[in-house]
């Protein structure tokens, strides 16, 4: 591998960025701009954050180009990627993605925190599996989940996968 300047490699990144946003506004062409509540169409926010991106990302070009990024710190952490935990992680989005309509959204988005925390303590050289701290995780992942289920479900009227027919589970 060949070392590169790091201006370029940063007005790559900043490339990136600009290119995603208008990637982002290239869909949002295609979604309806008729108002609804509150004066806003459902394209609204995708143009929001494709106009943020191309914003942001000419503004990393032109600052890459001008100097490169000034005032960086010190990048903390290993120098690698931590497999392990991208395992963790990824075994967490997935079996959310699997388990979602069988067991409902809170279970599921529960077990995906679950996973995903041991990931991240891994990378953090906490890696911990005691009963006591996976119960706690539980706990805390399903504090998260059930509001959000809840709030689609009863307050926005959007249906999610749930563990039963009542609409609290």
């Amino acid at each position: 591998m060949t070392s590169q300047n790091p201006s370029t490699l940063q007005t790559l990144i900043g490339a990136g960025v600009l290119l995603i946003g208008l990637g982002l506004a290239a869909g949002a062409i295609s979604i309806p701009s008729a108002a609804g509540y509150g004066g806003v169409g459902p394209n609204f926010l995708p143009w929001l954050v494709a106009v943020s991106l191309v914003v942001c990302g000419g503004f990393m070009m032109r600052e890459a180009r001008t100097g490169g990024f000034r005032a960086m710190d010190t990048p903390a952490g290993a120098a690698g990627a931590y497999w392990p935990g991208f395992v963790w992680v990824s075994a967490g989005l997935l079996a959310n993605a699997a388990l979602i309509t069988t067991v409902g959204f809170i279970l599921s988005c529960t077990l995906c925190f679950v996973l995903a925390v041991q990931g991240l303590r891994g990378a953090e050289g906490q890696a911990d599996l005691r009963p006591a701290l996976l119960i706690k995780d539980v706990a805390i992942g399903m504090a998260i989940a059930a509001p959000v289920y809840w709030m689609f479900t009863k307050f926005l009227a959007i249906n999610l996968p749930g563990l039963t027919a009542t609409g609290w589970l």
